[in-house]
């Protein structure tokens, strides 16, 4: 066993991070970020993008997947926001657009996916349940995404469906939140009632329980194994521990 000090700042870090108007992402959040392949220059954190092209590959979607949108700068954001409210009104925007700051966009973790066509609307693309886009839906859990914004949801998201929106959370976070049906506004809330969750990742088992921050450093003791420590940007941290596969 080893104990690790986590510093409040570090709620604000991670693939778990929680974002939207009412949890902006932190000014010092900085992603590593590359560039999706065949893409024309669309950027996402590293680790996502790699499962991200995993998943697209195992869709036999490659050439009919199109990576829309992205990673986006403070600056894109705010462009975006302004032009789209310009052109379809305040009740349009705020359905589809995050204010800047408040998008997941801007974390590199989102990303807006289209079927190939001629034209691809950047704020709708298509994205369908059929063919080879519902053959990545059905997949994507595996590969750590959820889709971010359903339908019934609104009232918790504050955001219209978006079937075109993938945010990485982590592959043993992806199959809990689907098998609850849970968005990621609830799943903290979820893990703090239960003081272990489990989750299955090929042969290994995760185990995941929810850490409240209440003061500027928080102590966690945590057996000798692969962990992982993410933020939640709210009040505390979601730890994942990995048990060997047999």
């Amino acid at each position: 066993m080893h104990t690790i000090i986590l510093n409040r700042h570090q709620v604000c870090q991670g693939p778990l991070i929680l974002i939207n108007s009412s949890h902006p992402l932190s000014k010092h959040y900085s992603p590593d970020l590359v560039c999706l392949p065949d893409s024309s220059g669309v950027l996402m954190e590293r680790h996502a993008a790699h499962l991200l092209s995993a998943c697209v590959q195992a869709a036999k979607g490659t050439g009919q997947i199109v990576p829309v949108s992205g990673y986006r700068s403070h600056t894109e954001q705010q462009a975006i926001w302004d032009d789209t409210m310009s052109t379809n009104g305040v009740s349009f925007t705020e359905k589809y657009v995050a204010p800047p700051g408040c998008s997941e966009h801007q974390s590199g973790l989102a990303i807006d996916l289209g079927r190939l066509s001629s034209h691809i609307d950047f704020i709708r693309p298509d994205f369908p349940d059929e063919g080879v886009c519902g053959v990545f839906r059905s997949l994507s859990v595996n590969y750590g995404f959820i889709e971010r914004y359903k339908d019934g949801k609104q009232s918790i998201t504050g955001i219209a469906p978006e079937p075109w929106h993938f945010r990485y959370v982590g592959i043993p976070h992806a199959r809990l939140m689907e098998e609850h049906g849970l968005t990621l506004e609830e799943y903290s809330d979820f893990l703090s009632r239960r003081p272990w969750r489990y989750a299955q990742e090929s042969d290994r088992r995760a185990i995941i329980f929810y850490v409240p921050c209440f003061e500027e450093t928080t102590a966690i003791t945590i057996p000798d194994c692969c962990y992982q420590i993410s933020g939640d940007n709210q009040q505390g941290f979601i730890i994942t521990l990995w048990e060997a596969g047999e």
